[in-house]
């Protein structure tokens, strides 16, 4: 591996991924809960730790009754863990099968220099047995191996691929994971890493920056450098006033960047110290301008564009280094509420001009912000705009010529949400409002419909950018204001969330 290969490292999932252990694992999990599994059981037993499938066992009685002196009535967790590593670890210690083209695979990334990790949450105990027998089979050694045993948390969490990239010296945005189950896919795609699933049991759909294939007979490393580098997902999200309007908010924002799969999150509404609290939580790097606008990147962030103080309302950049090898200029606006052009249009019945008209302060902010990115962008860097625009976009609704918007394309900017999904009828794209059904304020419009509409935006200039997928993103089923302490999203918007190809 050279500096300027795209491939840094590819890290491999063991279980049902290099070797078919997963039928193992199934039958010490059948022995100790005393009961043949069936398909309902598969969340809590494939692709976990052994801690989580004991929990659960514990929990649903599972097991036979304790043996220990003196204990009555069911194992604890503790016992069925003791009593799942023994039973896994002897059927380990039989022998075991590679999948039909890992060695092959491990050798061809020897043989060209690229690190190979075991990324496993399996104990050491058992990660070692395996090595041991893949070494006698014939298997390069790796690089590193991160255990369950290594990190404080293991799949479906980031921590153990990061873990890895540490001890590698590698940037995950650089490194393929080859995984075989959605607890790992989740991990490797919280972590950063392009990754190529290869479903052993449970299926796993296509997403950005995820390859999904029958196994690993036709994968090579050529095949792999195409894979990694060369991509970056933006995420737009207006946080709602922090989050404060919904319990534990941080801890759930913090859930919703990592399964975004976002390399960069463009923020509004951050109360101040969102962005420099999510950042430290994350381990990326940040800007905040101002009290309300603020920029998370996974990247280095090399520049800081815009008015470091500017106003509630407003743009700001930050123009952040991917893999090393591409400069994107990347800004979040926050344009005015009010007034607001669905409202008039649904409530109060104005025609387009008047609409139109209405549009003023918001379009006046925004050519200041096209102004101010075009200067600093200049006439070949990639350039992506998001935010909260409060105001419909004009390929969505034709009847009237939304001027927000207009005025964006012809600074030609691109809206990457309509680009992946053109028909607006069938692919609406709403943003507004995931918790709000009714109309939210006092007075006459009280209790009406809330008109749904489409305000929050990834734009991009094609300078070097490719739309390869768009998407909303709401976790779970909000419940409608006011009871909304208790929700697992904590935003009044939807995020947007679009995974770009770099420099093709």
């Amino acid at each position: 591996m050279t500096t300027e290969d795209p491939l840094h490292a590819v890290l491999f999932d063991m279980d049902g991924t290099l070797v078919d252990t997963e039928g193992l694992w199934w039958e010490a999990v059948e022995q100790v809960a005393g009961r043949p599994l069936t398909e309902a059981d598969r969340p809590d037993v494939l692709g976990r730790p052994v801690e989580h499938t004991a929990a659960w066992l514990a929990s649903a009685g599972g097991g036979p009754p304790a043996a220990s002196p003196g204990a009555s009535g069911r194992p604890s967790a503790a016992e069925l863990a003791s009593a799942l590593h023994r039973e896994f670890a002897d059927r380990v210690g039989a022998g075991v099968a590679p999948r039909p083209g890992a060695l092959a695979l491990l050798t061809a990334l020897a043989r060209d220099g690229v690190p190979a990790a075991l990324v496993t949450a399996s104990p050491r105990s058992v990660a070692d047995t395996v090595l041991q027998a893949l070494g006698a089979l014939g298997a390069p050694e790796f690089a590193v191996s991160v255990t369950a045993d290594d990190t404080e948390r293991t799949k479906p969490e980031p921590d153990p691929y990061l873990a890895a990239c540490r001890a590698l010296g590698v940037d995950p945005a650089r490194c393929v994971a080859v995984e075989d189950t959605p607890t790992g896919v989740a991990s490797a795609e919280a972590a950063g890493c392009t990754v190529l699933a290869v479903p052993s049991v449970a299926p796993i759909g296509a997403a950005p920056r995820r390859t999904v294939l029958d196994g690993l007979t036709e994968v090579t490393p050529e095949r792999l450098r195409a894979m990694a580098g060369g991509h970056l997902t933006v995420m737009s999200w207006n946080l709602w006033l922090g989050g404060a309007p919904v319990d534990d908010h941080r801890s759930k924002q913090l859930t919703a960047i990592r399964a975004s799969g976002a390399d960069v999150v463009g923020l509004q509404e951050t109360a101040g110290t969102a962005t420099r609290e999510l950042a430290e939580a994350l381990g990326w790097h940040h800007h905040q301008a101002g009290g309300n606008l603020g920029l998370l990147s996974r990247h280095p962030i090399v520049a800081r564009l815009g008015d470091p103080d500017v106003g509630f309302y407003g743009a700001a950049g930050a123009r952040v280094l991917v893999d090393g090898a591409h400069e994107v200029d990347v800004w979040t606006a926050h344009l005015p509420c009010s007034p607001y052009g669905p409202y008039e249009a649904a409530f109060d019945g104005l025609p387009a001009d008047a609409l139109v008209a209405h549009e003023e302060e918001r379009l006046a902010q925004l050519r200041d912000a096209l102004r101010r990115i075009a200067e600093e962008a200049g006439a070949e860097r990639p350039v992506v705009l998001v935010g909260d625009f409060n105001a419909p976009s004009h390929l969505d609704r034709p009847d009237v010529a939304w001027p927000v918007t207009r005025a964006a394309e012809e600074a030609g900017l691109r809206d990457a949400y309509r680009e992946a999904h053109p028909d607006p009828v069938r692919e609406p794209g709403h943003t507004w409002s995931p918790v709000h059904p009714v109309h939210p304020e006092d007075g006459v419009r009280a209790g009406l419909p809330e008109p749904q509409d489409r305000i929050d935006y990834v734009l991009h200039n094609a300078r070097g950018l490719r739309v390869l997928a768009s998407r909303t993103l709401v976790a779970g089923a909000p419940s409608p204001w006011p009871d909304v302490a208790g929700n697992a999203w904590p935003s009044d918007h939807a995020a947007v969330v679009t995974a770009f190809a770099l420099g093709r």
